[in-house]
């Protein structure tokens, strides 16, 4: 009797062993791996494909990659297949960051939950001999829609000048602190006293002094014709050779050449505060009627505004400093704020080339701007509307804002 009951309990054990064992199978591991390089990149992705051996939505997939460095395999991808890899077979992940020229290899499984418990099957592994190797390509794919960008913006630079060219009258916006030009020097005139021109403290090489002296040179032609003294104290000996330059040219397509006087444009000191110091001393002293900051400035810039503005002084301010921005529009009558500062060239020389260039920018400027107000509407509309209906904007919303924009 104590023997049938043995027979018994063993046979239930084997039994709930045998049960056990079904229940906890692995499942069938994924029937084949691949890797490749990412065509047209930059080098650092590499495309890896999973062969599925079973199509249940339910089962989880893990890819590790291991590197010639160290051999040793790490997870970098862990989740199900979608419907359409489902339905194609196939699983497709793209590894990132991986270094042009060296070897990968890749290794998946599949991950079952049974009854709360994660059941993994065995890797399937990728032929040690053949591994996957990145390269660095002539073009990056990934950044398409950028190209396309760059060559409207470029295109309509183009376009815009053969418009110009051809005699098409391009309109630009007056611009406030350039049409004071004139009343500045006509009311310095008027009251017997000076202008005082500041190009900055920076040298040659900083394109805000190149843009300084170009204002430099209507400033001069209208003290040409309305004989006005103009005198420019510089703080960079290349900068005083320039302006000297700048305003003979001036004074000569004025038609008067003979009142150019080269000693009013002198090079005081690259120090910067006891270059200040010199111009606000001689602003107290002389009291100039017309001052003009047009170019880089730093720390000094308000020191020099509010001595113009203590004297009585009519002050044209122009930098693309944004610190000191609002200094100058704090200080001084007008001020050409940024990009008004660089588009001063061509809405004083009216030159076509440069027309049509201001021009294109601006169209590149809408075309941007415009997809960032898309792109803010679109991420609005996610975030804020019914799931049912943010469905229909989520897909446009991540194109143009990784791919468009390239913010992802």
């Amino acid at each position: 009797m104590n023997h049938r009951r043995l027979c018994i309990l063993v046979g239930i054990i084997v039994a709930i062993a045998s049960s056990a064992n079904d229940v906890f199978a692995q499942p069938a591991p994924p029937a084949g791996i691949s890797a490749s390089d990412h065509p047209w990149d930059d080098g650092s992705e590499i495309d890896v494909e999973v062969e599925l051996s079973d199509v249940d939505p339910d089962l989880v997939y893990v890819i590790e990659q291991a590197s010639e460095f160290d051999g040793l395999y790490h997870e970098v991808e862990r989740r199900p297949a979608t419907e359409s890899e489902l339905e194609s077979g196939i699983l497709k992940v793209t590894t990132q960051k991986n270094i042009p020229g060296n070897s990968y290899w890749y290794r998946a499984s599949v991950v079952e939950d049974v009854d709360g418990e994660e059941v993994q099957s065995e890797f399937i592994r990728m032929d040690a001999d053949s591994p996957a190797i990145s390269s660095e390509q002539f073009y990056d794919g990934d950044r398409f829609w950028l190209a396309v960008i760059t060559v409207l913006v470029c295109g309509s630079v183009v376009a815009f000048i053969l418009m110009a060219r051809s005699g098409t009258k391009l309109k630009i916006r007056p611009i406030a602190g350039l049409e004071a030009i004139e009343e500045a020097v006509g009311r310095a005139t008027e009251m017997g006293r000076s202008c005082l021109f500041v190009p900055g403290i920076q040298d040659m090489n900083d394109i805000q002094t190149i843009a300084g002296l170009t204002i430099l040179s209507r400033v001069a032609e209208q003290a040409a014709e309305y004989d006005c003294t103009l005198e420019t104290p510089t703080s960079k000996s290349l900068v005083m050779t320039a302006a000297r330059e700048t305003v003979a040219t001036a004074f000569l397509k004025a038609g008067r050449p003979e009142a150019y006087n080269n000693d009013l444009i002198y090079y005081v000191t690259d120090e910067q505060f006891a270059y200040v110091s010199f111009l606000t001393g001689k602003m107290v002293r002389e009291k100039p009627a017309a001052c003009f900051y047009l170019g880089a400035f730093f720390a000094e810039s308000l020191i020099l505004a509010e001595t113009g503005n203590a004297i009585g002084a009519i002050q044209v301010a122009g930098t693309a400093q944004p610190a000191q921005l609002p200094f100058f529009v704090a200080a001084c009558d007008y001020t050409l704020i940024g990009e008004e500062f660089f588009a001063a060239s061509a809405y004083l020389s009216k030159d076509p080339d440069q027309l049509g260039s201001l021009k294109g920018q601006d169209f590149g400027k809408v075309l941007v701007g415009g997809l960032i107000l898309i792109g803010v509407f679109l991420v609005t509309i996610v975030d804020a509307a019914p799931p049912t209906i943010a469905a229909h904007f989520q897909g446009a919303a991540d194109f143009l804002m990784n791919d468009l924009l390239q913010s992802g």
